[in-house]
């Protein structure tokens, strides 16, 4: 079966306000680390590259699924970002199924896709589980 159609688009994550001290990272799909960074300041940003094919269908090395129709990324936190002897193991899960259409069709275009999540909870330890964004995906 031929594969369908599919446009590279470059998608930025930033997580604004991680703990400090803390390796984030995104994680690829066989759940190893990719680009791991300790936190020191405000934010960190992820670049990374998917793949859209009509439907819209996600692919690329950091895109999960879970059932038929949801696709996210994961951002690993201490020990799932590398970090040896961190207190924390956790990963936020960010969906990426929901970009409004009209945002995917400017990431076509040539547009980066910016997603902002905040990394830190409620509790003051690092955001975990499935982390709506902080504000709406747009095209940069």
């Amino acid at each position: 079966m031929p594969r369908p159609a599919q446009t590279e688009v470059r998608v930025r994550l930033v997580v604004e306000n991680p703990v400090p001290g803390v390796a984030y990272s995104l994680q690829d799909k066989t759940g190893k680390p990719v680009d791991a960074r300790i936190s020191k300041g405000p934010a960190l940003a992820f670049d990374f590259s998917i793949r859209i094919a009509d439907g819209p269908k996600f692919y690329g090395e950091q895109v999960r699924s879970e059932g038929p129709e949801r696709r996210f990324v994961y951002i690993a936190i201490g020990e799932q970002a590398g970090q040896k002897g961190s207190p924390w193991s956790r990963r936020m899960k960010i969906d990426i199924h929901t970009i409004a259409p009209a945002q995917l069709e400017k990431a076509k275009a040539g547009k980066v896709l910016e997603g902002t999540v905040t990394g830190t909870g409620h509790d003051g330890t690092p955001a975990c589980a499935s982390v709506p964004p902080a504000k709406a995906w747009r095209a940069v």
